[in-house]
């Protein structure tokens, strides 16, 4: 790079990491600054441009057909546009295969040359990000040569060709991972190891394709004819690049998996968010919201239901109140029994939290449990008087749920019924109120356990812990264990 002062401005003149210029038009002084990444590409082109010099000074040329490297290097070129996308700021393609060859078969002046064709396409591009792309290639396809050239030497012969090319590869794979995770790096801040991870994590997968591939298509060219290297060589790009495509999916996948463990937590954490609101207005039913969501998600699991269904009642239980939060105000403080009309401004609760859970995509279902979670079996519930079957299944678990946790605690007009009491009415109004196939799994749930969980005391039962549900939802039914 040469600066050309002219007053009080200056001019960029050559930027030249290897050939060709590039016209920069006249830029104010102040405004000309250097910044790491470009302090990178220069040190990159440097470092690329000393390897090649440097092996070149030490002997190592290239004395095979001219017309094999424009071949490999138009292959590479071809296949480097083949990439695959394998990370938000990151892709990977099948020029290795070309590159990996010529460094192998010709040294590893050949195989810079091919890196360095591999990325004439994107000479058009920002000149820094070709800078980088291209000196990166030539360092690793140069270091690959180095080391294939200390493996063959000796007697020659299939397994020592394979070792070579097993050697190669990993340093290529391995120093492409690490000058790709700099620029990324440098470029997006913070994103080295995340990079280099995911980088390594492919190579692991294809690695131990493409190097048999090569090593074959190696001893081929050398021990049998050139021409062997034509039969093999599309159908070992095309095969690579269908693998990347396979891991792409992977990861996709992952990713997808991932995105939606977050989305889940985030809709538990702003279902706990809201049950605090109702907690905080209602001292007398804290804790309330997270012991049903508890006992329900048991029940349901009791009953072998999919692990969706058991988070559909989880969410429903700690939602299921949240309709009280647009009752009158001095109704849910009231320290007496209710009359005949606040009992009826009471009922309504359940038809507030469904309108209130109807306005949020994702709760259409919650919605409709919390709806009927006050519905009895034999037809005399609220809001709308359904029996039996009509009343969906995971509203009937969240009824028996709902029931024994408010048996067993406290109100300022009643105190806590005991948990056997609790049990004996569950029991009596089986059928009648409650299904009794959701009382019977309740029932062995409860006999199983101890007393921090029929008192619902232990740290689960917290508000606080909800947010952690799913990821810590137990694998097994409560214990026995205090």
């Amino acid at each position: 790079m040469r600066l050309l002062s002219r007053g009080d401005t200056t001019t960029k003149g050559t930027v030249s990491p290897f050939w060709g210029s590039l016209k920069v038009p006249v830029v104010h002084r102040s405004s000309l600054r250097l910044t790491p990444l470009s302090i990178y590409a220069i040190a990159l082109s440097t470092a690329s441009t000393a390897l090649l010099l440097s092996l070149i000074a030490g002997g190592a040329t290239y004395e095979g057909n001219l017309w094999v490297l424009v071949g490999l290097g138009a292959l590479a070129a071809v296949a480097e546009r083949q990439g695959v996308q394998v990370g938000l700021h990151t892709h990977t393609s099948v020029s290795v295969l070309p590159i990996l060859f010529a460094s192998v078969v010709f040294g590893p002046v050949a195989g810079m040359v091919v890196g360095f064709c591999a990325l004439l396409p994107y000479v058009g591009r920002p000149v820094l990000r070709w800078a980088i792309w291209t000196s990166s290639r030539m360092i690793v396809a140069g270091a690959a040569g180095v080391v294939a050239s200390i493996f063959l030497q000796g007697s020659p012969g299939f397994p020592r060709v394979l070792l070579a090319v097993a050697a190669a590869a990993a340093v290529e794979g391995i120093g492409d991972a690490v000058l790709t995770s700099g620029t990324v790096g440098l470029r997006h801040g913070g994103a080295f190891g995340q990079t280099f991870h995911l980088l390594t994590r492919v190579l692991l997968v294809t690695a131990p394709l493409y190097t048999p591939i090569v090593a074959v298509l190696a001893y081929a060219y050398t021990e049998l004819s050139p021409w062997t290297f034509l039969f093999f060589t599309l159908p070992a790009v095309a095969a690579h690049r269908l693998l990347l495509l396979y891991q792409e999916q992977r990861l996709l996948m992952d990713d997808l998996v991932a995105a939606n463990r977050r989305l889940e937590h985030a809709s538990v954490s702003f279902s706990a968010a809201l049950v605090a609101a109702l907690d905080a207005r209602d001292p007398y039913t804290a804790g309330h919201s997270a012991a049903v969501a508890v006992y329900a998600r048991d029940i349901a699991r009791e009953l072998e239901m999919s692990a969706e269904d058991q988070q559909r009642v989880h969410l429903a239980g700690l939602l299921h109140d949240i309709g009280k939060v647009g009752l009158p105000s001095g109704l849910l403080e009231k320290a007496g029994p209710l009359t005949p009309a606040e009992r009826r401004q009471m009922e309504a609760h359940s038809e507030i939290g469904e309108r209130i859970l109807s306005n949020v995509e994702e709760y259409a279902d919650i919605a409709t449990i919390v709806r009927h979670h006050h519905e009895r079996l034999d037809g005399e519930g609220y809001p709308d008087r359904l029996s039996g079957r009509a009343i969906p299944f995971l509203a009937r678990i969240l009824a028996v749920a709902d029931a024994y946790s408010a048996m067993t605690s406290g109100r300022p007009y009643r105190g806590a019924l005991t948990a056997d009491e609790a049990r004996r009415r569950l029991k009596s109004e089986a059928g009648s109120q409650f299904d009794p196939v959701v009382v019977a799994a309740f029932e062995r749930l409860l006999a199983e356990s101890g007393e921090t969980y029929l008192a619902a005391s232990r740290p689960e039962f917290g508000v606080a812990a909800q947010w952690l549900w799913p990821s810590s939802l137990p694998s097994e039914p409560a214990s026995a264990a205090a």
